[in-house]
C-alpha cells in the first residue's frame, strides 16, 4: 500500500480532480493524506458544485454527479478532516504526490506556494510517483530545482490545454468576467515555455465528453517515467487508474491488491 500525498488550497480547488483520485485509490487500498495552507479542511469551488452562475452552460461546465458523489464521500472521510499544514511537510513521509487544479481566484497561493514547489523538486529529485491534473501541472511547471530549470524540462506532458481554457471562458466572460482565467496567460502557453521543446506538450484529441467510471477511455493521460499528467475534471478517472497503476508498479501492489489491480478499469 502507498501513502499518497494530496495538497489543496484553502479555497477553490476543483472537486472532481481531487475527489475521483482519491476515492479511486483509497479502493484500490493505498492510503491518502491531504494538506492545506493552515491545517484545516479546505473548501472546493462552490460553483463547480452547484453550477451556480453558470447559465445555460451549467450541465456542461459543473462537476457532473460522478464528480459531485466523489466529493461527497472524500469530505466526510477522516483524512479529508484532519489535513496537516504546508509547512509541517518537511518529514515528507509520502511515496508519492498528487497535485490536483482549479481555475477559481483562491487557487493563486496554491500554484504559487513556494513550499510545494520545493516539495515538488524533492519528490522528482528522489523518483517518487506524482501525478499532476489541469492546474495541477502549471504548479509542476513553476517548479526549478536548483539549476534554475523547470523539472518538466525533458519530460512530456499535458495540462489544460488552450482550447479547454479559452471555450469555457468565452461561454462565460459575459458575466463571469475572467473566472476561468486564472492568469493573463493560458495554463498552456505557460507549461509549455518550460519544457525542452513544444511539442513535448501534448493537447491529446478533443475534449467532447468526461470519462466516467465505466468509460475511462474517454479521458487522456500522458506518462512520462514516474510522472503523470491530465487536461481537464473529463479526464480524472482515467487519470486515477492511471495513477493506481504507477503506485503499483513504483512501490508494489499489496498481495491482497493483486487481483484487483489486473481488473479492467471499468471494474474499478
Amino acid at each position: 500500500m502507498a501513502t499518497v500525498l494530496i495538497p489543496i488550497p484553502a479555497r477553490d480547488f476543483d472537486p472532481t480532480e481531487t475527489a475521483v483520485p482519491w476515492k479511486v485509490l483509497t479502493q484500490r487500498g493505498h492510503g491518502v493524506r491531504f494538506a492545506t495552507p493552515d491545517g484545516r479542511p479546505g473548501r472546493a469551488d462552490e460553483r463547480m458544485l452547484t453550477g451556480a452562475g453558470l447559465g445555460i452552460w451549467k450541465s456542461i461546465l459543473m462537476a457532473d454527479s460522478n464528480g459531485r458523489q466523489a466529493y461527497t464521500e472524500m469530505i466526510a472521510s477522516p483524512a479529508f478532516a484532519a489535513p496537516q499544514c504546508w509547512d509541517d511537510l518537511g518529514e515528507r513521509a509520502f511515496d508519492a504526490l498528487l497535485l490536483p487544479g482549479g481555475h477559481a481566484p483562491g487557487m493563486k497561493p496554491y500554484l504559487e506556494s513556494q513550499v510545494l514547489q520545493d516539495l515538488i523538486v524533492d519528490t522528482f529529485v528522489k523518483r517518487k510517483p506524482l501525478g499532476a491534473i489541469c492546474h495541477g501541472v502549471l504548479l509542476v511547471a513553476r517548479s526549478r530545482g536548483p539549476d534554475g530549470q523547470s523539472v518538466l524540462l525533458g519530460k512530456k506532458t499535458t495540462a489544460l490545454t488552450k482550447q479547454l481554457e479559452l471555450t469555457a471562458w468565452a461561454m462565460t466572460r459575459l458575466w463571469l468576467k475572467n473566472y476561468y482565467r486564472t492568469y493573463p496567460t493560458t495554463v498552456q502557453e505557460e507549461v509549455t515555455r518550460a519544457l525542452a521543446r513544444p511539442t513535448d506538450f501534448l493537447a491529446g484529441p478533443t475534449a467532447l465528453a468526461r470519462d466516467a467510471p465505466d468509460k475511462p477511455g474517454f479521458g487522456f493521460t500522458v506518462r512520462d517515467e514516474n510522472y503523470l499528467s491530465a487536461r481537464w475534471p473529463g479526464d480524472a478517472h482515467r487519470f486515477a487508474v492511471e495513477f493506481g497503476k504507477l503506485l503499483d508498479a513504483a512501490v508494489g501492489a499489496p498481495s491482497s491488491l493483486a487481483k484487483q489491480a489486473r481488473q479492467p478499469a471499468a471494474a474499478l
